[in-house]
C-alpha cells in the first residue's frame, strides 16, 4: 500500500499559521495596486509602475515588488542593455489572485462615498 502525503492544511485564524504572512503581503495597499496594475497592463517597467501608482515612494515600490517576487506572485526580468531594462509581470500564481484584487479595488472605488459618509458620522459622535 502506497502512502501519499496529504497537503498541509492552513488556518489563518491560528496565530502561528504561515498563511498570515501571505495575507500581510497581499493585504497591503501597494501590493494590491501593483497586482491590479500588472494584471490590467501586463508587463511593466519599474518607472511605468511608479507613474501608474501615484503616491508610492521608490522605497515602498521596491519593497513591495521584492515581497511579491519572493512570494511567487510577480516575476522580474532583467534585460542587459544600456541602461539595464527591468520588467515586472504577474506569474500564473499572481494572475490567479488578480480577479479578487481587481474586484476589491473596484468595490473600494464604488463604495467610497458611503464610507466617507460613515466616517463623517462616526467623527461627529
Amino acid at each position: 500500500m502506497e502512502v501519499t502525503e496529504r497537503p498541509a492544511r492552513f488556518d489563518a485564524f491560528a496565530a502561528d499559521c504561515p498563511s498570515r504572512r501571505l495575507l500581510d503581503t497581499i493585504g497591503d495597499k501597494w501590493a494590491s495596486l501593483v497586482i491590479v496594475a500588472l494584471g490590467l497592463t501586463g508587463r511593466m517597467r519599474y518607472s511605468e509602475l511608479s507613474a501608474r501608482i501615484a503616491g508610492v515612494s521608490q522605497k515602498m515600490l521596491t519593497q513591495t515588488l521584492r515581497h511579491l517576487e519572493r512570494d511567487g506572485l510577480v516575476s522580474r526580468t532583467v534585460t542587459p542593455s544600456v541602461p539595464v531594462r527591468v520588467d515586472y509581470e504577474l506569474t500564473p500564481l499572481g494572475r490567479s489572485l488578480l480577479g479578487i484584487m481587481r474586484h476589491l479595488k473596484e468595490w473600494a472605488e464604488e463604495h467610497m462615498p458611503e464610507v466617507d459618509r460613515a466616517r463623517a458620522e462616526y467623527d461627529r459622535r
